[in-house]
């Protein structure tokens, strides 16, 4: 079976980074956006990471272009955005594609794993959120209009596991 763990992205500065290193942690992956309607989440993700990262829990936020070309920028420019505007200190990835031939493995992966809507794959829109579990495995995908905050009993339920 595949997890989180057989993954590897790399980060915003381009360095590769092996996703078996959160095993044994919550995560919740996020693809994002700094030009959305949504991206005020950035805010709640980092709330979020703020609440649970001492109790095992990671926020990975991975940029993605693919919605109305909404995150043009270069890595530098994400990096800076993200800080600025909203304190993001979880961790960022480089730039990747979320739907199409060019997806990411790790989203073609949790995309199988947690359908959305009526069993597609597809990913709608900018900050949609997959949490995973401490094993690897995919415990639920939600949507865009999901805050960060509306999925906070969850990641409790999963700490308990």
């Amino acid at each position: 079976m595949t997890t989180l763990y057989d993954f590897q992205a790399n980060a915003l500065d381009g360095a590769p980074v092996e996703l078996a290193q959160y095993r044994g942690k919550v995560v919740l992956i996020v693809n994002t956006a700094s030009k959305c309607g949504f991206t005020p989440q950035y805010k709640g993700l980092e709330q979020v990471y703020q609440q649970f990262k001492d109790k095992g829990v990671e926020v990975l936020g991975f940029p993605c272009n693919q919605f109305g070309a909404q995150e043009p920028g270069a890595a530098e420019e994400i990096g800076a955005f993200c800080e600025k505007n909203y304190g993001v200190t979880f961790p960022l990835f480089a730039k990747v594609d979320v739907n199409g031939d060019a997806a990411h493995p790790l989203f073609q992966y949790l995309k199988h794993a947690a359908p959305g809507v009526l069993g597609t794959e597809a990913i709608k829109w900018n900050f949609t959120k997959f949490l995973v579990r401490k094993n690897g495995t995919v415990f639920d995908r939600y949507a865009s209009m999901t805050e960060p905050k509306d999925i906070a009993a969850d990641i409790e339920k999963l700490l308990a596991e």
